[in-house]
């Protein structure tokens, strides 16, 4: 449920802001709305030393340098260690690019062999020349004869030779330019790289124990930049100063007790229609499971629009278990969500309990639909599906189509109820009307079904209520000129929405197939090559396990944040309620 809010604006002297303002913070129940930018060499100061430290704390919180075995200790001077931790991984990094600088140049000069440049260029001074030349080997021997030419080394009938001669050397060849360093001393210094390198990271990985110290402390600094934001950004007027923001209606009490006991001026409205009102959702805890997606997503509805989250929930669950429609798939996905929750303990329980859910759902579907691991071994082991209506093709294709009416009926039937006793909410019920006469025409255009007679009564009913009630006004002709527009414009993407639910039918068709033909080539092999069928079983299902959830985010969670919410005008327009606290 979306939580209702109170606009609220807090007056105060301006020499009392501040103090009224921390007061204001350990309430920990307004959400600030500035009204001016917020502007000052307090706020750059924070947002410089948030910089570096959220810097740090990306470097140290790196998968390599992950242990929970490290003790954290406490921090004296976090400047320092933030610091000292961005300045070793800058070092690590320069260093690193070198190495791989001189393990391309040690590859390239391998094949000539090891020589000291110098000591060729002091050659030079004695009128002895010497050049590094790439010759075809057929044509070494048409070389001038006053030249003295050594062949190092042979690749693809190109030779790598040192030509010698008394005089500047001028032939048509490939010259290779001499390196800085000879091949030992690149050797030697790529050593010495790696050796600092490993001295560096080991010195790194100690900075780890002052991680979680860095983030208590990085968490302190955003709350002081969130209060010096506020307090820049409160208006003035002559000498008071005051807050404006947002507060949950049932939290306005304890503001104005406060105010009272301060003697503040406080005034209390509701939020017009064109203010920003911050989102809050409080929600029952099995609803609040679906939260860890909102948050993936970084969704939030509108303060004026629905909260969709049960409904959401409630058939993105039923959409996993379509789309996995395996059984053996879902008992993965189960087993890995445990050994995650045990390896984790500080990590959310709902993302948990969510795949748990989730899991339970394919291997739900899996059972009903007889899908095991791929579906021939269930029919192989003699086992029949709980449901075997479930695998006709179009018995599934029309059930799509249902769900797909259905979902977005609801959509459009939660409208209703906020709408009334409104005559728009008539037009809803005429695009419920439409919906279904779009699930009646998909089976008789996919699935070659009969229409029933009752459909040009539902669609006349369905156009009619739409027309008339979409934007009911007096002038009975400007209501059916405006709702001609509305129905011209959404009539076939009703239809087309209703038809884009037969992917939950697509998609999880592909992935049984992918999962029959990894068993059907496995079962190819001979009982002699146990070790490539356990190899081709092991891989194959691997991969599948692995797109399986991203197809229900691709799909799955399109049919809700999308067609779902396309009609039931959710637009995920919100602000996160987001309250300034100590």
């Amino acid at each position: 449920m979306i939580v209702p809010m109170k606009k609220i604006a807090v007056i105060v002297t301006a020499r009392d802001a501040e103090g009224a303002l921390g007061k204001l913070r350990s309430l920990g129940i307004v959400h600030v709305e500035h009204q001016k930018a917020p502007c000052g060499k307090d706020i750059s100061a924070l947002s410089d030393e948030l910089s570096v430290i959220n810097e740090a704390i990306g470097i140290l919180s790196a998968k390599e340098l992950s242990n929970t075995d490290i003790k954290q200790e406490e921090l004296t001077d976090w400047k320092f260690a933030s610091q000292h931790s961005i300045d070793l991984r800058k070092r690590i990094e320069q260093l690193e690019e070198y190495a791989r600088l001189l393990v391309s140049r040690i590859a390239q000069w391998e094949k000539w062999g090891d020589f000291d440049p110098e000591k060729i260029k002091g050659l030079a001074e004695k009128n002895i020349f010497l050049k590094l030349y790439q010759i075809p080997e057929k044509e070494i021997e048409r070389l001038p004869k006053e030249l003295i030419v050594k062949k190092i080394s042979v690749s693809g009938g190109i030779a790598n030779c040192a030509v010698i001669g008394r005089s500047k050397i001028d032939i048509p060849y490939k010259e290779t330019t001499l390196p800085k360093t000879g091949l030992d001393d690149m050797r030697a210094r790529l050593t010495e790289d790696l050796k600092t390198i490993a001295h560096l990271k080991e010195g790194l990985s100690k900075q780890v124990s002052y991680r979680e110290s860095l983030v208590s402390i990085k968490n302190t600094l955003t709350n002081e930049l969130e209060f010096y934001q506020a307090l820049r950004g409160m208006g003035e007027a002559g000498l008071l100063s005051y807050l404006a923001g947002y507060v949950p209606q049932d939290k306005i009490v304890p503001l104005t007790d406060l105010a009272k006991k301060e003697q503040w001026g406080i005034l209390i409205s509701e939020p017009k229609e064109e203010d920003n009102v911050p989102t809050l959702i409080r929600s029952p805890a099995w609803v609040s499971l679906i939260q860890p997606i909102f948050k993936l997503l970084e969704i939030v509805p509108g303060y004026r629009e629905l909260d969709i989250s049960p409904l959401f929930l409630i058939f993105l669950s039923l959409f996993f278990g379509m789309i996995i429609g395996d059984a053996g798939y879902g008992a993965v996905y189960f087993i890995l969500t445990a050994f995650f929750q045990k390896r984790m303990p500080k990590a959310p329980k709902t993302v948990f309990f969510l795949f748990y859910l989730f899991s339970s759902c394919a291997i739900l579907w899996g059972l009903l639909t007889g899908t095991l691991f791929g579906q021939e071994w269930y029919v192989k082991a003699g086992m029949k599906p709980f449901i075997p209506i479930l695998n006709d093709t179009k018995f599934l294709q029309a059930f799509c189509f249902f769900l797909g009416a259905l979902h977005l009926s609801l959509a459009h039937g939660w409208r209703i109820i906020l709408k009334l006793p409104s005559a728009a909410a008539l037009a809803d019920i005429g695009w419920i009307i439409l919906l279904w006469v779009g699930f009646f025409l998909a089976k008789t255009l996919i699935l070659d079904a009969a229409f029933p007679d009752f459909g040009r009564w539902m669609i006349i009913t369905g156009v009619s209520l739409t027309i008339l009630f979409s934007n009911p006004q007096r002038n009975i002709l400007k209501a059916i000129g405006s709702g001609l527009a509305t129905v011209a414009l959404s009539l076939i993407n009703s239809f087309t929405d209703v038809v884009s639910y037969i992917r939950l039918f697509a998609v999880g068709l592909a992935g049984v197939a992918i999962a029959d033909t990894v068993n059907a080539l496995a079962g190819v092999l001979g009982g002699e090559n146990l070790f490539a069928k356990a190899l081709i079983i092991f891989i194959g299902h691997s991969i599948n396990i692995i797109l399986g959830p991203m197809s229900v985010l691709v799909h799955g969670i399109r049919l809700n944040v999308l067609e779902f919410s396309g009609h039931a005008n959710v637009s995920w327009s919100g602000v996160v309620y987001k309250p300034l606290k100590s």
